[in-house]
């Protein structure tokens, strides 16, 4: 047994060690080269001309190859020319650096058209080998990095990864695809909650600008006093408080997307300032007199009716049809249904990892009250109702008793020219008390799944702890 174990060891430090292979002529160098690198802790071996290096490299993984120029049988360049051949089909193709004695200097500029990574000239110092190896490690981790980065990017906002069964929203990601290299304005209109900054995010990432930044600014969150600020930056001394000068979300998104949500909420004097970007291309700082050019592409959102705010005079006509270019709407998913069990086991598999939980399931009775509902805050109010679903229940299924009330009554929203209707099914017509109900029942439940430890159940119910007071207060819940 103990042998076994000393064996697993020796295995596992193999592994975690990085192999360099020696491929040089000189006995002597590549004893000196192996001492080095074993005291560096790598793992070296040696052969003496490309031919045998190919021959290891067919049956083995290494990281590095330190391959001298000229030697006999097969020399540096006509090894390299073997491996872009496909002469060697290792399963991880190693990073390549050549070793030049004085006068090889073109050749190992050669070398590195052919593939490899940088040259060595001999003679060389202990440390400048080392030095070189460390900077090609430093690359392949930045580049695997990159890689790791571009997969997460594409998992997380790459037009694959919008989740969706429904006709029109195939039509919608097929739009997107189509749009994704070109710099031209995109109007995202939609419900609240429908993803239309999702759908900007795909724009971006599965485009020429996905290497740039993808920076987004609701135009309604901020105070229309600060807002010109933010968006074009202004000069030291602009202002009161302008002790410095300061970048604007517009130079923030050069080369990549700015995403403006809420575009209808944008003040007429910003509507202006806004129509110039997209006319020239240039922004102007706050207190500044000299323009900025700015390479930006603009994807805006909005939930009002564009053109009626533009027959109200709430919203330029001009900028109006320089946003309405290209224009994406999302169906609200009331009107998608056959994707509510998609999205939900989406989202219930998400949390359920997230939270460490073992809730996996949703009963038939809980999936038929979420077809039924009819969805006000979209998307994003399902996300939400499943997560709070997966924190409150006990046992592995969702089940129709942690839903909020208003879904287990089977209330449905219908919109209507005048406003927002509410009608219920199994209960009355108050909002009120219904909404009342529903913050009972939740506060109960989430005092419940912690144990009467307030501070945590008021970041369950993401209200403050004094909120959660007051509602306990209110509604007698210690008293019960």
């Amino acid at each position: 047994m103990r042998s076994s174990a000393s064996e697993g060891e020796r295995n596992w430090k193999v592994r975690m060690s990085k192999r360099v292979l020696i491929v040089d002529d000189e006995e002597n160098l590549r004893h000196i080269l192996s001492v080095i690198l074993t005291k560096e802790g790598y793992e070296a071996e040696a052969v003496k001309n490309g031919q045998e290096a190919l021959g290891c490299m067919e049956k083995s993984i290494y990281d590095i190859v330190l391959c001298d120029i000229r030697m006999p049988v097969m020399d540096g360049i006509t090894f390299l020319k073997e491996i872009g051949r496909g002469g060697v089909t290792p399963p991880l193709q190693p990073t390549i650096i050549m070793m030049s004695a004085y006068g090889t200097i073109d050749q190992a500029i050669e070398a590195i058209k052919l593939g490899a990574y940088d040259y060595i000239s001999k003679p060389f110092k202990p440390e400048e080998v080392v030095l070189t190896i460390r900077k090609a490690e430093e690359r392949e981790r930045l580049r695997r990095e990159n890689r790791e980065l571009r997969e997460i990017v594409n998992k997380d906002y790459g037009v694959n990864g919008i989740i969706s069964r429904n006709e029109e929203m195939l039509k919608v990601l097929a739009t997107v695809k189509k749009l994704a290299d070109y710099k031209t304005t995109v109007l995202i209109s939609g419900e609240s909650g429908t993803g239309k900054e999702l759908i900007a995010k795909a724009l971006h990432y599965n485009g020429s600008r996905a290497h740039g930044s993808f920076v987004a600014v609701n135009c309604g969150a901020i105070p229309e006093n600060l807002l010109e600020s933010e968006l074009f930056g202004h000069v030291k001394g602009a202002f009161t408080d302008a002790v410095r000068s300061k970048k604007g979300l517009f130079e923030e998104a050069d080369g990549g997307t700015l995403f403006l949500d809420e575009i209808g909420e944008l003040p007429l004097h910003l509507q202006v300032k806004l129509l110039r970007v997209l006319q020239e291309d240039e922004i102007m700082r706050v207190g500044d007199t000299k323009p900025i050019k700015v390479n930006v592409r603009i994807v805006a959102a909005t939930v009002k009716d564009l053109p009626r705010e533009v027959k109200e005079g709430m919203f330029r006509e001009d900028l109006f049809y320089r946003l309405n270019v290209l224009t994406i709407h999302l169906p609200p998913l009331r009107e998608r249904p056959e994707d509510i069990p998609t999205l939900t086991g989406h989202f219930l598999e998400k949390y359920r990892k997230r939270h460490g939980v073992a809730v996996g399931v949703v009963t038939h009775e809980s999936m038929n009250l979420l077809m039924d509902y009819h969805w006000p805050g979209n998307v994003r109010e399902l996300e939400n109702v499943v997560e709070r679903c997966v924190l409150l229940s006990e046992g592995r299924a969702i089940s129709a008793s942690v839903l909020p009330s208003e879904i287990r009554e089977r209330m449905a929203y219908v919109p209507s020219e005048k406003g927002q209707k509410v009608e219920t099914i199994d209960g009355g017509f108050s909002i009120k008390m219904a909404a009342r109900a529903m913050e009972e029942e939740l506060i109960r439940k989430a005092l419940e799944k912690v144990g009467g430890n307030r501070t945590r159940a008021a970041h369950l119910l993401e209200i403050s702890h004094r909120t959660l007071l007051y509602k306990i207060k209110e509604y007698g819940v210690n008293d019960r």
